[in-house]
This record gives C-alpha cells, sequence and structure tokens, in this order.
C-alpha cells in the first residue's frame, strides 16, 4: 500500500484488469430493456423483421456492471462511502447476437474538497468488447468515501 496526496489504498490494483464475465445479448433483451427505459425510437424497440435495423440502447450495459464484485483497494479513508456517478462511452453498436465480455479495472484515486470536506474517490473503468474483440463500451463508474459530518 502506498500513500499520495495523503490517500492510503493498494496501488497495485491500479490498471490490473479483472474479468466480470460474458453476456449474450438477445433481442428481447435489447427490446425489453428499451421498453423499461421509456425509449421511443423504433431502432431500439424491434420494429421491424430486419435484425439489423435493431440496436441496443447506449445504457444496457448498466444491466451487467449492476452489482459487479470488485477488489477492495484497502483504501484507508472516511467513515462511509456511496456511489458518486457513472459516465457511459459507447464504441460500436451492441446488436442480438453478440457475445459481450467485460473486465474491469481500478483507473484512478484522487482527493478531492468539496463542502463536507474532503473526500476520495475510487474510479472503476468497464470494458464491453464483443465477440470479434471490437470494444463497444466504457463504463466509469465513480464511488466516494468521506468522514460523516459531526
Amino acid at each position: 500500500m502506498t500513500s499520495d496526496e495523503g490517500i492510503v489504498y493498494d496501488r497495485s490494483l491500479l490498471g490490473v484488469e479483472h474479468p466480470i464475465g460474458s453476456f449474450k445479448v438477445s433481442r428481447d433483451m435489447i427490446t425489453g430493456f428499451a421498453r423499461s427505459t421509456g425509449e421511443t425510437k423504433s431502432i431500439y424497440l424491434g420494429d421491424t423483421d430486419n435484425l439489423d435495423d435493431l440496436v441496443a440502447p447506449p445504457t444496457i450495459c448498466n444491466i451487467f456492471v449492476n452489482g459487479v464484485s470488485r477488489p477492495d483497494i484497502k483504501l484507508k479513508f472516511g467513515d462511509m462511502s456511496f456511489f458518486a456517478g457513472q459516465s457511459i462511452e459507447c464504441k460500436k453498436d451492441i446488436r442480438p447476437g453478440d457475445t459481450l465480455n467485460a473486465s474491469t479495472h481500478l483507473d484512478n484515486v484522487y482527493a478531492k474538497t468539496g463542502r463536507s470536506g474532503k473526500m476520495v474517490f475510487a474510479v472503476w473503468q468497464t470494458t464491453f468488447k464483443n465477440q470479434n474483440g471490437d470494444t463497444v463500451a466504457l463504463v466509469n463508474e465513480s464511488f466516494v468515501r468521506r468522514n460523516r459530518a459531526k
């Protein structure tokens, strides 16, 4: 473990890929997800019999990152933690029949001072690749630790 800016954590985990799993994407999965999120575009709803006309909504990777178990970085800061945000970068269409292989890695750990004082953020990046090895999406998730207000 090392300390940067007074942040103590297991730095050996930075950039190390951790497989999450393999996920088969079906037409029903895509259309069900689209309907559940209120999508109205026919390209996401499968209003055609042509599979080439159907693509997954950009946020479909949320299905696969929800509840992912990540290694403990042994962060020595704060007495409370919570989810701080997510961004999704779509690189290529996800289509019915695709098999997505996902892995995650610790991308960054940094401190920031807010209204409640110092906070430490841990950012994990999950990469989704299709069966051809093409990166289809990058999902960045931030988690924060801070001390409870007294």
